[in-house]
C-alpha cells in the first residue's frame, strides 16, 4: 500500500525528522526563514522545502513583513498531534511511577 503523501497529513509531514527541528526552532517565536537557516545551520532551500511542506499540511503560517516572510507555528493544527498523542500518556506515566518507585525502594535499601 502507498504511503500517503506528506503534503496531506500533519501526522506524515511530522514523520520527518527534520520538520521536527523546523518546528523546534519555530516554537521559540516567529522567524524568517534566514533566521532558520542560521539557527539550524542548513541550506536556504532545504529549509524552505520543509516550510512548505508544514505550510501546506497547516502546521505553519507565514506573513510578509517588507520583503521578509515570517513563519510561525500554527498552534491549533498540532493539538490535533497532541490530542492523539495525549492518549498514551498513560504509559509515560507508569513508566515514570515505577521508575521512581524502584529509585526509592534502592535508596531505602542502602540506607539500611
Amino acid at each position: 500500500m502507498a504511503r500517503a503523501a506528506t503534503t496531506l497529513d500533519p501526522f506524515n509531514a511530522v514523520a520527518e525528522p527534520k520538520r521536527r527541528q523546523v518546528l523546534e526552532a519555530l516554537a521559540t517565536g516567529e522567524m524568517a526563514v534566514s533566521d532558520i537557516v542560521g539557527r539550524l545551520g542548513w541550506p536556504q532551500p532545504m529549509v524552505s522545502k520543509h516550510l512548505g511542506v508544514l505550510k501546506e499540511v497547516g502546521l505553519v503560517t507565514s506573513r510578509r513583513e517588507g520583503r521578509q516572510r515570517l513563519y510561525s507555528v500554527n498552534g491549533e493544527q498540532l493539538k490535533t498531534i497532541h490530542d492523539w498523542a495525549r492518549m498514551f500518556e498513560k504509559f509515560w506515566s507508569h513508566q515514570l511511577l515505577r521508575i521512581k518507585e524502584q529509585a526509592e525502594r534502592r535508596a531505602k535499601d542502602l540506607s539500611v
